[in-house]
């Protein structure tokens, strides 16, 4: 407990006196996360409330979730925050799949939440395992160095993630210690699921045959993209404030710039050894050069 504690401090995700709503859907890790934060709210200095969103997509086992959730915000004397949405029909209405209906509709019930004031920030109970998973996913669609960094331990829009490095069997095994139940959601075993085919079968067959760490290996693998990430998005950003010029409500950059920005400076041949370090430098610049049309194309 000790050791989380101190995780928890170093990370800085949580700070005396912020209103943080727990995610608790009814599973084991949301769960695990509010047991976590009641054990450790006096030595952080935070005030806790329950937070659960029923997506309405398994009829009555959604509703007894609602009531497990409920009942044990009630227990712990927390306030609860109840969001419900049809996220059927509402991905039938908007034409997409589940789970990014799910996805979209929970964040909003959590920034609904952040910007009206009741909480400071919502903590969500992802793990090393969805780190993993994620980080898998994106590599097999195809990925850039920000999908690398998989998921986000804080969000602009007051989002936290404290559990990233934490394993899921970790989380169980504390459950199991306090004698807390939980609820499953059949889904996640429906291996017709990429996640749930990941969780069930390519993770521990990594692990097995090919690194026992290789769940602790794809968060660090995340964590390095996430801080490149930054430090290159923060570079083009300057970058652009430096070149572009401002016409039509709007900033540009003329492409004759930004192609000359492409062509690199030759180093000199101790430093290139023939002509290596230029070529280098020439990738280096177009890298540059495209994340600086990304921002202003996004503006």
């Amino acid at each position: 407990m000790k050791e989380l504690l101190n995780n928890f401090r170093k990370q800085g995700l949580l700070r005396a006196g912020e209103r943080v709503g727990v995610a608790v859907s009814g599973g084991a890790d949301s769960i695990a996360l509010l047991r976590l934060l009641l054990d450790l709210r006096e030595g952080l200095g935070v005030v806790l409330s329950v937070v659960h969103f029923n997506h309405k997509l398994r009829g009555k086992a959604s509703d007894k979730d609602e009531a497990f959730v409920t009942a044990l915000a009630e227990k712990f004397g927390l306030s609860l925050h109840l969001g419900h949405t049809d996220v059927a029909k509402k991905a039938k209405q908007e034409k997409t799949n589940l789970e990014d209906a799910a996805r979209r509709s929970r964040y909003a019930f959590f920034n609904k939440l952040t910007d009206g004031g009741m909480v400071d920030v919502v903590a969500t109970a992802h793990t090393a395992d969805d780190q993993a998973e994620t980080v898998l996913a994106h590599i097999l669609r195809g990925t850039g160095l920000a999908g690398l960094a998989g998921i986000h331990p804080v969000t602009n829009d007051g989002i936290i993630r404290p559990l990233l490095r934490v394993r899921r069997s970790d989380l169980r095994s504390y459950l199991r210690s306090k004698k807390q139940p939980w609820r499953e959601d059949a889904t996640n075993r429906d291996t017709s699921r990429q996640r749930a085919r990941m969780r069930k079968k390519l993770l521990p067959l990594l692990e097995k045959e090919f690194n026992p760490k290789a769940v602790e290996h794809l968060g660090m693998l995340a964590q390095l993209a996430l801080e490149d990430e930054a430090f290159l998005a923060t570079l083009a950003r300057e970058k652009c404030a430096e070149m572009a010029t401002v016409k039509d409500k709007g900033r540009r950059i003329e492409c004759e710039q930004l192609l000359q920005q492409t062509k690199g400076k030759r180093s000199s041949a101790e430093d290139t050894e023939s002509t290596g370090g230029a070529q280098q430098n020439v990738r280096n610049s177009k890298a540059l050069s495209a994340r600086m049309v990304r921002i202003l194309v996004g503006e």
